[in-house]
């Protein structure tokens, strides 16, 4: 165990640093409260010069190994991954289920993180979808065989050669982790994903409080309340939790929400 700033945290050999995946030099910059989340931004230290980075850049941050756990997980002490799928497999496992036969669509997977929560809990399939062609580049680098497959495509075409291809794998469950709102996942790549999932699946992601406010008129936080609100959901759990810090070291609040599908989504939810 180790304490930083009061907190107490488990060192996991994961994010050790090695000549090949260095410990970074990374700044942060003055507290500044009029930073929005997506924001945020950091300072990178290399070769001499120091280099701006917002968080939500993750095509410069995959191309460094280690730097997005270094960030996120021990600097801000995220703890999304590891608590979505101990929820999500609770949930499974109480509705007298099989963590163990789940085959899962881990959409937004980024350099697998949740993938690799997911793996612990020890499910039968698990197939990673990213937008970004650096995130499968960093997952296959640091994380190789962790996913039985790693899509790096667009999901917003209903009618998509990608998406016949994951319809193959017969999902019956999704998970989307730390990637919803902000402009990271557009509505319509969250509604073809949660269509892909057999009716009967489980549907586990999170997502800001904030988004649940009824000031909130986004396209997410309409689509999640009308999802919520409708049939096409059975809601299991929904948890308020710390999801991370932030740069000024303020709890960020998440909802952590785990359902089952009863039915697909229309294109009109997003629109209340």
């Amino acid at each position: 165990m180790q304490t930083e700033n009061g907190l107490t945290a488990v060192v996991d050999d994961r994010y050790l640093r090695t000549a090949s995946n260095p410990r970074y030099s990374v700044r942060l910059p003055m507290p500044n409260g009029a930073l929005a989340q997506n924001e945020a931004y950091f300072f990178l230290e290399e070769d001499g010069q120091r280099k701006k980075i917002r968080f939500h850049d993750y095509d410069e941050i995959y191309l460094r190994p280690g730097l997005y756990e270094q960030l996120f997980y021990d600097r801000l002490k995220c703890e999304s991954p590891t608590r979505m799928a101990e929820w999500l497999s609770k949930a499974v496992n109480d509705a007298g289920e099989r963590t163990q036969s789940l085959r899962v669509l881990d959409l937004g997977a980024g350099n697998g993180m949740m993938g690799q929560a997911l793996a612990k809990e020890g499910v039968a399939r698990l197939v990673g979808v990213d937008i970004l062609p650096e995130a499968k580049m960093a997952t296959e680098r640091d994380r190789p065989g962790l996913y039985d497959a790693y899509f790096a495509g667009d999901l917003t075409q209903s009618k998509s050669d990608l998406l016949t291809e994951l319809s193959e794998w017969k999902f019956d469950c999704l998970t989307t982790v730390a990637a919803l709102g902000f402009g990271d996942i557009p509505t319509m790549a969250f509604i073809n994903a949660y269509n892909a999932i057999e009716k009967g699946g489980w549907v586990a992601f999170n997502i800001r409080d904030t988004f649940l406010s009824q000031e909130d008129d986004t396209g997410f936080s309409v689509l999640i309340r009308a999802v919520l609100l409708s049939q096409k959901m059975e809601l299991h759990r929904m948890i308020r939790y710390r999801h991370r810090y932030s740069i000024d070291g303020e709890p960020l609040y998440y909802y952590g929400i785990v359902g089952r599908k009863r039915s697909n989504l229309t294109t009109d939810v997003a629109n209340g």
